[in-house]
């Protein structure tokens, strides 16, 4: 029976690789989330409690069935930043994330997996103290080994998920570059690499299959980018935000590479408004471009900081 069950799987596995049909596969990931000022948290040692809300609607699948697509994403973040030196002077901290997700897909093809609860982040960190200048501080930055682990909800049967099924690992650089008192920069550098996925079930352009398939989305490269300009000083930066994703290996199903990498990039206007040096609200929205193998489409996120 064991042995009927892996031919039937290699079968199905082989008919789907024939129709190119794998993509949409990736986890969820920072596309947008964080903006402004990321090189360090805006007030030093302590606790930071964060809330995100971000919406993402897509009316075009690239590459794939017709559909369109609504995502709600409601993100919990808890960080605490240590006074404690660990490696050249850098201070260890801790992040840890939990999102709610709801999906809304209308398709002939795919369905949805409504609302429920996203996979767990969790991020050991060091950060590093400014690098100062004579005038001010010169750069702020970070690096955290991210971990993604499959907590959130999966269902084989469903094509889209707010949970992946698989542990990623997700580490970045952050950092920001003040080019004056007024002016900065600042990026979040992502490598991913995912684990496999033992209960998939097929592809997106094709049929599901009835057997579980050994999936193994490839790695990726990402990032988050932005410019802003301080125009109320100490209250009120403008500017700019994007982000760009792509996958740099092939995704393999039963232990075969198949192809449609895929790739987006987004920009848009935002800003960050300070409340006092404790409190921080950051405003953003994307516009996707250049999308394949998965949704184009529009990206808007709020983001609310204290720290304690």
């Amino acid at each position: 029976m064991k042995n009927m069950r892996i031919l039937l799987s290699a079968l199905v596995a082989l008919t789907l690789f024939s129709g190119s049909a794998f993509a949409y596969l990736q986890p969820n990931v920072n596309l947008g989330f964080t903006s402004f000022l990321d090189g360090g948290p805006p007030a030093g040692p302590g606790h930071y409690l964060s809330e995100y809300l971000q919406f993402y609607s897509a009316d075009e699948l690239k590459d794939g069935p017709p559909g369109e697509v609504d995502v709600w994403i409601l993100m919990n973040q808890y960080i605490y930043q240590s006074d404690q030196p660990v490696l050249f002077g850098g201070k260890w901290g801790l992040n840890v994330m939990l999102p709610i997700v709801s999906l809304d897909m209308d398709s002939p093809i795919l369905n949805d997996n409504g609302t429920g609860l996203g996979d767990l982040l969790v991020g050991p960190y060091i950060q590093w103290d400014p690098i100062m200048g004579e005038k001010g501080p010169l750069m702020l930055n970070r690096i955290e080994l991210q971990t993604i682990w499959p907590t959130g909800d999966y269902d084989d049967s469903k094509s889209l998920n707010q949970g992946s099924n698989h542990f990623s690992f997700n580490p970045y650089w952050a950092a920001t570059v003040f080019l004056g008192p007024k002016a900065t920069v600042s990026w979040r550098l992502h490598y991913l690499w995912n684990d496999e996925n033992d209960e998939f079930r097929g592809g997106t352009k094709m049929g599901k299959s009835d057997v579980d398939l050994k999936l193994e989305p490839g790695q990726a490269v990402h990032a988050n980018f932005t410019a802003a300009y301080e125009v109320m000083p100490k209250q009120l930066r403008l500017g700019i935000n994007g982000y760009w994703f792509d996958q740099i290996s092939d995704t393999e199903v039963e232990g075969n590479d198949v192809g449609d990498d895929e790739k987006v990039f987004a920009i848009g206007p935002g800003l960050v408004y300070h409340f006092s040096q404790d409190t921080h609200l950051f405003v953003n929205a994307y516009f996707e471009s250049g999308a394949e193998n998965r949704p184009e489409g529009d990206r808007y996120n709020m983001r609310f900081v204290h720290h304690f």
